[in-house]
């Protein structure tokens, strides 16, 4: 995989806690954007439907948070993506006075106790961070009683579960928020399509991040519906952009399309990875938060946006102290 983008990150630029803890609604929020070789220019969330035009299409993420953190006494268990035998992929964090951190232990076949006399037992290592594990019951409706919303050490104190969802959320099953959407809201929708602007779902499910390690993604649970490649293709064929609300909206979009540039249904387990050395085909613009230096995120923005045009973004976004993380600021980038 080609480098990505690296850079130092003050710790003061990872927002702490939702806007609406800082007194704003969700679409107060900044938004940069960022059109190839021309400066970012500087908005708020907000203003969305003046910077797109009438017949543009928006793509966006149904999926719903789960709760996917379970904590015991000094461990948590982080429940990620779910497999078609039954297993589902885990990451076991060792907890601390802030979050979590990685925990390198574990062994095949051992049974651990979890709240409410549950258990797993972890199968066998499915990567060097993440194992395959089984549950003695259905997972969600477990996580729906003893789990709680997966939080990192930038976050300071939990939130409740509606924090984590987006406007969009209809199916359950992302270990994380699709947080790109996370500015939307039900008056803002209804700005952008009395503007002309469509709004189209499909359904990516994420798994756990990796903040440590920043790994490359792995296989999830994604569907193209063909109301939304419709829409998708009518749009580019009409001259109009296609914009996807996140980095897992563009996974989805990309994973469907076609070499003739087409999208078409499509529904399983995506392993696509999107870099600079694969074109984007199916999506001419990405709304995204800020992603951390070196993060496998950053290919795809680079594909998008082109290597010189993200470095000039992100030099922007640093200086003009941009928040990183969900909570926080975000980014449009248009090819066109």
């Amino acid at each position: 995989m080609t480098a990505t983008l690296d850079f130092p990150l003050p710790p003061d630029l990872s927002a702490h806690e939702p806007p609406e803890a800082r007194g704003l609604s969700r679409d107060s929020v900044r938004l940069m954007v960022s059109r190839g070789a021309l400066d970012p220019s500087h908005h708020h969330f907000s203003d969305l439907p003046e910077l797109l035009a009438p017949g543009d299409l928006i793509v966006v993420n149904n999926s719903a948070t789960l709760p996917a953190a379970v904590r015991l006494d000094r461990l948590a268990v982080h429940f990620s993506t779910s497999g078609q035998d039954g297993t589902w992929l885990v990451e076991l964090r060792r907890r601390t006075p802030r979050a979590s951190e990685p925990y390198g232990g574990g062994e095949p076949g051992e049974w651990l106790p979890l709240p409410g006399g549950a258990t797993l037992r972890l199968v066998g290592r499915e990567t060097p961070r993440l194992w395959r594990a089984t549950l003695d019951r259905e997972v969600e409706p477990y996580l729906r009683a003893h789990g709680v919303p997966i939080r990192y050490s930038y976050v300071e104190r939990d939130w409740p579960i509606e924090t984590y969802q987006t406007v969009f959320a209809t199916v359950p099953g992302s270990a994380e928020m699709p947080s790109a959407a996370r500015p939307f809201t039900a008056d803002l929708v209804t700005a952008l399509v009395a503007r002309g602007i469509g709004i189209a779902p499909i359904t990516l499910h994420t798994g756990v991040a990796s903040p440590e390690k920043n790994e490359p993604p792995y296989a999830e649970r994604y569907e193209v519906p063909a109301s939304t490649a419709r829409l998708v293709n009518s749009a580019k064929e009409g001259g109009n952009r296609v914009v996807a609300a996140g980095t897992t909206v563009v996974r989805a979009l990309e994973t469907a399309v076609g070499a003739n540039g087409r999208v078409s249904a499509a529904a399983g387990w995506t392993r696509h990875v999107v870099t600079p050395e694969r074109d984007v085909r199916a999506v001419t613009g990405l709304i995204t938060g800020l992603h951390e230096p070196r993060s496998s995120h950053l290919l795809m923005l680079t594909a998008v946006a082109g290597r010189t045009a993200l470095a000039k973004a992100y030099e922007a976004a640093l200086r003009e102290e941009y928040l990183w993380h969900e909570f926080g600021d975000t980014h449009l980038i248009l090819r066109n």
